[in-house]
């Protein structure tokens, strides 16, 4: 099944480059294109897309407040960040509002879908990387934020499987290092996700960093 794109740029020309770039891909559709944060959201449940790409400098609400409001409305959409610069204040916020990633729009052409798989694969060299890149980042930042949720939340085996998550490794390496299956870690990486209202994998690691959870797991039987 094709993944459904929406794209929101404020510039014609980007919109018209995306859909190029995209067009010739299998496994993504174009259904449309927004030239605001506002019209991207009328149009969200009007196209019911897969996935958004959104530039993050737009006028009137932009494509940060647009994540957010999107998230909390449709928190089954996917979003990919467009930037001309990879500023790590603007994709932490993104991240943070949920967006799966960003995309460069000055990436080589033939790059894009391989990214743009990479970013919607959470298990993927390029998401682990993205991830990577953001931890060591929030090493710098404030610890805690009044909505996280308390790591007494988990239990001790979940926090074991969110601190293989902060150090980059994959569902398959973390069942290898705690003697477990993998659908057994995917199913805990659902349990984490839920109980911490948390999107994904990088806001994980971002989560580990703040409460100091990123230690050395070692091995132990399956529980």
């Amino acid at each position: 099944m094709k993944v459904r794109v929406l794209v929101a740029d404020d510039h014609p020309l980007a919109r018209r480059a995306v859909r190029t770039l995209l067009g010739g891909e299998k496994d993504f559709e174009w259904i449309g294109e927004a030239a605001s944060g506002e019209e991207v959201l009328e149009l969200c449940p009007v196209l019911l897309p897969d996935l958004i790409l959104m530039d993050i400098r737009m006028p009137g609400c932009g494509g940060l407040e647009a994540t957010r409001r999107i998230k909390q409305l449709y928190p089954h959409i996917r979003i990919v960040m467009l930037t001309v610069s990879d500023d790590v204040t603007d994709l932490f916020t993104a991240v943070r509002e949920g967006a799966q990633g960003y995309l460069l729009k000055n990436m080589n052409p033939e790059d894009w879908s391989h990214y743009l798989r990479g970013l919607l694969d959470e298990n993927s060299e390029i998401s682990r990387g993205l991830a990577d890149r953001l931890f060591q980042s929030f090493r710098r930042s404030e610890s805690g934020r009044a909505d996280d949720v308390a790591p007494s939340a988990l239990s001790q085996r979940e926090l074991e499987i969110l601190g293989c998550i902060a150090t980059g490794q994959s569902n398959r390496q973390i069942a290898s290092a705690l003697l477990i299956t993998e659908n057994t870690v995917k199913n805990h990486v659902k349990n984490i996700l839920a109980k911490l209202s948390l999107e994904n994998r990088v806001q994980l690691t971002a989560y580990a960093v703040r409460h100091g959870l990123t230690q050395n797991v070692q091995k132990s039987p399956e529980k």
